[in-house]
């Protein structure tokens, strides 16, 4: 069975808002607000890296939920 894919609009969204759920959590919110440019290499570096831990945390459950079949 053939997955339907997400526009690309919804998927940036989608996203934006883990970034800003990710900053959110680290206290770099008030740093991303202001365009980025305040955040150092680091400091993007751990936003980014937040972000495929979710990811990844999201994709393994989705997995998991495929191979346990409908309920």
């Amino acid at each position: 069975m053939a997955k339907r894919k997400r526009p690309a609009d919804k998927r940036k969204s989608q996203l934006e808002n883990l970034k800003w759920e990710v900053a959110d959590l680290l206290d770099l919110d008030d740093d991303l607000a202001q365009g980025g440019d305040e955040l150092s290499v680091r400091e993007a570096g751990k936003i980014g890296g937040n972000m495929v831990k979710k990811l990844v945390e999201k994709g393994k459950e989705a997995l998991k939920k495929e191979e346990s079949g409908p309920e």
